[in-house]
């Protein structure tokens, strides 16, 4: 079992910016590719961005591309999502995943660990 916590939310103006933070509680985490998905009010979940255990690959919606950075520290069982130039389309519920898959995925299914989320709120 892996537990994950992200932080990091909150209000944020348009063209703003905000870094989540999401940890894990597991000393394997290294093992684990991590992503992170967003859903909006009345959508359905989507992917954002996805990291690669050591960091070398990762992989962006293009959506976010260009605006957010995903990266992860394994010394401290922590993956980020850096935001900037923030959209109210970004404004969403962000979740942080697991997946004992070595490759880096967009499908969620492919995760098998999930935190509870943290609010990103357009304040405009």
């Amino acid at each position: 079992q892996v537990q994950l916590v992200e932080s990091g939310g909150g209000l944020v103006q348009a063209g703003g910016s905000l870094r989540l933070s999401c940890a894990a509680s597991r000393r394997t985490f290294s093992a684990y590719t991590m992503a992170w998905f967003r859903q909006a009010p009345g959508k359905e979940r989507e992917f954002v961005a996805a990291i690669s255990w050591r960091g070398g690959n990762t992989n962006y919606a293009d959506s976010v591309k260009g605006r957010f950075t995903i990266s992860r520290d394994n010394a401290k069982n922590t993956v980020y999502l850096q935001m900037n130039s923030l959209k109210p389309e970004d404004t969403a519920v962000y979740y942080c995943a697991a997946s004992t898959i070595v490759r880096v995925t967009t499908d969620s299914l492919k995760y098998d660990y999930w935190g509870q989320g943290t609010k990103v709120n357009d304040s405009s």
